[in-house]
């Protein structure tokens, strides 16, 4: 009976339940001492959250979320017991599909803009798990590839939010079988929790090597026995995962990495070194000099997934291809040299360096290709985003994702490596080089700076392109070939007149290119949205083929860019 009346009292003093803003405090200081005991897989943490209420009224019932496989001990304000009921939250954004939630009574309501400190203490522990993958159908052995974060003697390997929630969280639930939404709810959290600070000491038993991704904070103060610790802060967490790995770590620095292996694989970080000193002079000269050194942490399992955590990418340093290792390392590489707090340019840069790298080992074909292997993800994310044509309703309204605000990578990695690409294609190589070196992250204030940039270099209107693939999401372009008229001017030379057309919502200077026996010609040429565009071509032989659109051009249906030319048989 008292322990019904204690419930009974802790869920009459949480009556705003019914309305509970999981987001109306924003975590504004992590301070956290973390053990962990691989041989038993367990974690203990205890430490201080202080949290903001950023709404514009008083708040009294915060949420504290921590990996469903892990348990609330306690949790205090000012040293005093708060009452909290505890239950699990199902949701993809732990690996093990939910949460166990706290939510708190405060004993006064925190004001708008005030601040509450949350002592708290909380363990359990962190097997791999794959629940939220394999319940929507993926294989359980892909799943393990995807969601390899566990604490085990072998290896101990933890990212945070989106991952395990290791360190206190607090979203609404995600589901992973509702498209992007796990990614856009961690995109929507890092953004509320950019400008928070996290302190931690870490401490585990034995030998094994600590690499994280945040920064070294000095000293951890007193070490428990038979304990190793170390202390590490982001300040501020910005964009970054938190993320620590323990295990068997060797040390290679060669530069430009600086590389973290397994015991034994020597050999292969010494060709991912080798790989890295090879390209990374193509790269500095796109993006200039190298800020910091790349980071890179080998995952123990030649088949799990890398990871990218801020200025540390974790992969397995499997052997194979130099020049594939090459383009891998371009991405890291152009990260080292050149940073944005927007998404579209930090992480589409780095995409176009990619496709920069493999043009530099086998030419702008093998490029083109390495890019359209991705775009098949982007043709389906906008499909839903297609807008009516001028003049038509459009029912349901566009949802598109402009670049300067998208949260799902499909649009800041893919189509921006496609709009680097088209921009590149559209102003020169060295126009687009010296804007991309120009660029200075603490002036970025507003989103048209980078257009202002590159207009210094290149003298041309380009506010059209901008408005159509960065500022907004009109979806991708259509092209056809709507008319191809062949003129002989003397008996070996030609004149091809190509009209083309443009379905789609979205404009683009797109390469016209007429085929013969013999060769090619081309030219470029703008295609607004809806409308109509003409080129005239000369070519020194028998025209047959008119083709709208290398690759370098996302659309959405590439299957209707080809005309056959015909010509008078007397001309054959």
């Amino acid at each position: 009976m008292k322990r019904f009346l204690c419930v009974l009292c802790v869920l009459c003093g949480f009556q705003p339940a019914l309305a509970l803003e999981r987001q109306a405090f924003t975590f504004t200081d992590y301070d956290l001492k973390i053990k962990v005991a691989p041989e038993t897989q367990f974690l203990e943490a205890q430490g201080k959250l202080t949290l903001r209420n950023d709404t514009a009224q008083p708040q009294r019932n915060p949420v504290l979320q921590i990996s469903s496989t892990l348990q609330w001990n306690s949790l205090t304000v000012a040293g005093k017991a708060v009452q909290y009921l505890v239950h699990t939250y199902t949701s993809d954004i732990d690996h093990s599909g939910g949460v166990s939630e706290a939510i708190l009574t405060l004993p006064q309501p925190a004001p708008p803009q005030g601040t509450v400190e949350i002592e708290i203490t909380y363990s359990g522990k962190v097997p791999q798990d794959t629940t939220r993958l394999t319940r929507i159908g993926v294989p359980a052995q892909r799943a393990a590839h995807s969601d390899w974060d566990r604490i085990s003697e072998s290896f101990t390997g933890m990212r945070g939010v989106g991952f395990v929630a290791w360190y206190p969280i607090a979203t609404e639930a995600a589901s992973l079988s509702e498209g992007n939404q796990v990614f856009e709810a961690v995109r929507a959290w890092q953004e509320r929790q950019r400008r928070s600070r996290m302190r931690l000491s870490l401490c585990w038993p034995g030998e094994a090597q600590l690499v994280s991704n945040g920064q070294s904070a000095g000293s951890p103060g007193a070490q428990p026995a038979g304990l190793t610790c170390r202390a590490v802060q982001y300040d501020p967490i910005g964009m970054v995962v938190p993320t620590f790995v323990l295990g068997p770590y060797r040390a290679l620095n060669q530069p430009p990495l600086a590389i973290q292996y397994v015991a034994g694989h020597e050999s292969y970080a010494r060709n991912w070194a080798s790989a890295g000193e090879k390209a990374a002079p193509f790269i500095a000269q796109w993006f200039g000099p190298r800020q910091r050194p790349v980071q890179l942490v080998e995952l123990p399992g030649k088949d799990m997934y890398p990871f990218e955590g801020g200025s540390v990418f974790f992969t397995p340093l499997v052997s194979g291809d130099e020049k594939d290792i090459q383009v891998v390392l371009a991405h890291q590489l152009a990260h080292a040299s050149f940073q944005s707090p927007r998404l579209w340019m930090d992480e589409g840069l780095a995409h176009f360096a990619q496709a920069l790298e493999r043009e530099q080992q086998e030419g702008r074909k093998a490029a083109l290709a390495y890019m359209d292997e991705r775009l098949q993800p982007l043709q389906e994310a906008e499909k839903g985003f297609l807008p009516a044509a001028p003049g038509k309703a459009s029912d349901p309204p566009p949802r598109g994702q402009p670049l300067v605000s998208a949260t799902d990578e499909v649009f800041f990695r893919t189509k921006a490596m496609f709009v680097w690409w088209m921009l590149r294609d559209m102003v020169g190589d060295d126009a687009l080089e010296r804007a991309i070196r120009a660029y200075r992250p603490d002036r970025d204030k507003e989103p048209s700076y980078f257009q202002r940039l590159l207009a210094e270099q290149f003298h041309r209107d380009l506010e059209w392109f901008f408005d159509d693939w960065v500022y907004r999401d009109r979806g991708l372009p259509d092209f056809h070939v709507a008319a191809v008229y062949p003129r002989r001017l003397i008996p070996q030379d030609w004149s091809v007149t190509v009209t083309v057309e443009n379905s789609g919502g979205v404009g683009a200077e797109v390469p016209v290119v007429v085929r013969a026996a013999q060769g090619e010609e081309r030219k470029r040429l703008e295609v607004r949205a809806h409308e109509k565009a003409v080129v005239r071509i000369p070519i020194p032989a028998v025209p047959q083929q008119a083709v709208v659109n290398d690759g370098s051009v996302p659309e959405s249906d590439m299957n209707n860019n080809t005309a056959e030319i015909k010509t008078p048989e007397d001309a054959k």
